[in-house]
């Protein structure tokens, strides 16, 4: 029997099959016993349950749908290019729509950037931009160069490699050795400056202190032995860390100086994340390496991209140098035809405009929040911010991981979703609430937002 997305559902039929066969992504085992939400439907900024209830979409699927839900012209796309040519590998061949996306990516990008290479997704953009460096400087005669550095509690993927990177401790546990190489800098959270002996008064100064942190791990590991230093344009993990003015700058000269790559890991910020089409470009430097995935399509077929520049592509031109890396799926005909279309509408809409118009008045409607009483923090940029919550705003004080678990797991989490908002709490680094919504939201759904939001945190403060 063929499936029928349209049917009538039985949900508790789905959950005991789920519950049985499907094992979720990063879920606890709990959800599935108390029966994980099915989602049958999504329009605009809402999705819906199996049960026809509708909730605002918070976080954009997964940092994902851009454009929004129910975009039939990017479905039209990737079915025409499906009935013209359904698969073809770029392994020595191409298609039209994997060449044509490739020139529009790197329209986009910041300096010289030229060169794209495809993936499937995020986390296989970040394990080749890996395996790139590493390549680079092979070729360039400097094979002790091997070594990368992240920041603490950033999240880069989680093959193997991209692991390596990942700053989250607990990710990591279960899986190593790793691949050897990875090591940390402290991030640019400025509300814990004071806690990491940084500058606490002063964020330009914070910045500086922070990017010098990258130089004395350099000098530190010996900079023949550096190949890259990986940092996400607005940092995820830990809830959202801008970069002080002036960071990315300093990282740039310290990058030149020690003759080490910057690889700008924009899987979530990319394409309109924070008003541009690049982040690196919206914050003002020159990566080596951008990888990129997720709202490059808005989330209709899995895409990612590694864009790369000149200087570090034209070694490869040489048919001495083959860089033997690659994936079945990546460039598929459907998922570039997809890009193209979702590319279209935020050349016709404006997206990247729209984010950053209404920037400022979704931070504003966040920070209203700021007069309760576990609300600690608010940061972000364009249409990603991040709400820290405390247990004492005076002290900073945060909660231990049994306070974490309760609040976000048990109180939070299912809160927020009961009442109409999907979004994420986490605790990979202090406990936090993350948003980024559609690009296509407004005023009026930040409002709304607000307004759940700030039902939801209330009540749980009283109950702490």
């Amino acid at each position: 029997m063929s499936y029928d997305p349209t049917a009538a559902v039985d949900t508790a039929a789905l959950q005991a099959s789920a519950k049985r066969h499907m094992w979720p992504h990063f879920t606890n085992r709990k959800v599935l016993n108390d029966g994980i939400p099915v989602i049958t439907r999504a329009e605009g900024h809402h999705i819906y349950d199996a049960a026809g209830k509708e909730y605002i979409d918070g976080l954009a699927g997964l940092f994902v749908v851009n454009a929004g839900h129910g975009r039939q012209r990017i479905v039209d796309a990737a079915a025409k290019q499906m009935k013209q040519l359904d698969f073809m590998p770029i392994w020595s061949y191409a298609h039209p729509a994997a060449i044509e996306l490739s020139e529009r990516i790197s329209s986009y990008a910041p300096g010289e950037m030229n060169k794209v290479f495809f993936t499937t997704g995020g986390g296989e953009a970040v394990e080749s931009a890996f395996k790139l460096a590493k390549h680079y400087w092979k070729i360039q005669g400097k094979p002790m160069k091997h070594k990368v550095i992240s920041r603490s509690v950033a999240y880069h993927g989680t093959p193997q490699g991209a692991l390596a990177i990942t700053g989250i401790p607990d990710m990591k546990k279960f899986y190593e050795p790793l691949t050897p190489g990875g090591h940390r800098v402290p991030n640019t959270n400025f509300y814990r400056a004071e806690e990491m002996g940084a500058p606490s008064d002063d964020l330009e100064a914070f910045g500086q202190w922070a990017a010098n942190r990258i130089e004395e791990a350099i000098l530190f590991e010996g900079e023949d032995t550096v190949a890259a230093v990986f940092l996400e344009p607005v940092q995820n993990s830990g809830g959202c860390f801008p970069p002080p003015p002036g960071y990315f700058k300093r990282v740039r000269e310290i990058c030149d100086q020690y003759d080490v790559l910057l690889v700008s890991d924009e899987v979530i910020c990319a394409y309109g994340r924070v008003g541009e089409f690049f982040a690196s470009k919206a914050l003002g430097y020159e990566p080596d390496i951008i990888t990129s995935a997720k709202g490059i399509t808005s989330g209709y077929v899995p895409l990612g991209a590694m864009v790369v520049s000149d200087k570090v592509s034209e070694p490869f031109n040489s048919v001495e140098n083959t860089f033997y890396h690659g994936f079945t799926f990546a460039g598929h005909p459907a998922a570039a035809a997809a890009a193209l279309a979702n590319f279209d509408i935020f050349e016709e809409e404006d997206l990247n405009g729209r984010v950053r118009e209404n920037s400022p008045l979704f931070r504003a409607e966040l920070e209203k929040l700021l007069d309760i009483d576990i609300v600690g923090d608010v940061r972000g940029e364009g249409y990603f911010f991040g709400i820290e919550l405390v247990k004492d705003k005076s002290t900073k004080e945060t909660f231990n991981e049994e306070e974490s678990d309760r609040l976000l797991r048990d109180y939070l989490s299912p809160a927020l979703w009961d009442a109409g908002l999907y979004c994420r709490a986490d605790d990979r680094g202090d406990p936090v609430i993350q948003l980024a919504p559609p690009l296509t939201i407004g005023p009026a759904e930040f409002a709304e937002i607000g307004g759940i939001l700030r039902s939801v945190l209330k009540d749980a403060s009283s109950k702490i």
